[in-house]
């Protein structure tokens, strides 16, 4: 008999931000299978007799390939435990929630996906930048600026480059350079606003504010460490950070 495999969403990093559900089944896991942007104090939350296996980083390696990572969520259901994979924010978003269904569907290991707020959503929260914004933001895209075969980034660069659209860019601190230089190429102004969200929702974070002009020199005065996230977009000028007394805020000199 198989067991059941959790893909479950947990969250950019505040345990506080967890679903009730997502909680529920970490408290009560058997096994949990965690990726490295999965916060430490969400994996406190497992019990003290969780058997937990780490796919995200291991010695000598900088993470265990999806495949193998596939094949063993495949083997823990078909021996009939019951799994809760954790992802960092939303297992559908970026997180390659999708071939993992895929993967257990087709060996007929049971699932369930626990939907989690996604990074965008919990680190702009976080820095006080709504995402939309009556009159200033009619829209919204999330981008990757992690390429899996570390080639150029292929973005159609004319239809990211609307002033009335915020742009979300997950994994983009080593392409911040290429990402500004394709949309001011493609007629966005280089004072369009940037916000980079650094460990983002937790008490470590450090919310920094440039321009598509200025962002490669601040990239590389700051050096921003992973996980990082961009925003990109006038909304950025409607920070409301000097109100919340819970965020670090370094602004651009």
């Amino acid at each position: 008999m198989t067991g059941k495999i959790y893909l479950v969403g947990a969250g950019p990093g505040d345990p506080e931000l967890l679903t009730l559900k997502a909680a529920r089944l970490i408290a009560a896991a058997e096994v949990a299978v965690f990726d490295r942007l999965v916060a430490d104090a969400v994996l406190d939350l497992l019990p003290p007799a969780c058997l937990r296996i780490d796919v995200g980083k291991e010695t000598g390696r900088h993470c265990v390939p999806q495949d193998e990572i596939n094949a063993i969520l495949v083997n823990l259901g078909l021996a009939g435990h019951r799994v809760v994979r954790l992802k960092g924010g939303d297992p559908f978003i970026f997180g390659r929630g999708g071939e993992e269904a895929e993967v257990l569907a087709a060996a007929g290991v049971a699932f369930e996906i626990v939907p989690g707020i996604t990074a965008a959503a919990g680190c702009a929260a976080a820095a006080g930048i709504p995402l939309t914004h009556r009159g200033v933001a009619q829209g919204l895209r999330l981008l990757t600026g992690h390429r899996q075969d570390d080639g150029e980034l292929d973005f159609d660069w004319h239809r990211l480059a609307d002033p009335t659209c915020t742009l979300v860019v997950y994994m983009g601190v080593a392409s911040a350079e290429r990402l500004a230089g394709g949309l001011r190429g493609a007629g966005l102004s280089g004072e369009t606003p940037v916000a980079i969200i650094e460990r983002g929702t937790t008490p470590d974070q450090r919310t920094l504010f440039s321009s598509l002009a200025d962002l490669a020199a601040d990239m590389v005065r700051w050096q921003p460490k992973p996980p990082s996230l961009l925003i990109i977009g006038a909304v950025v000028n409607h920070a409301l950070t000097p109100h919340m007394d819970h965020v670090g805020r370094e602004a651009a000199q």
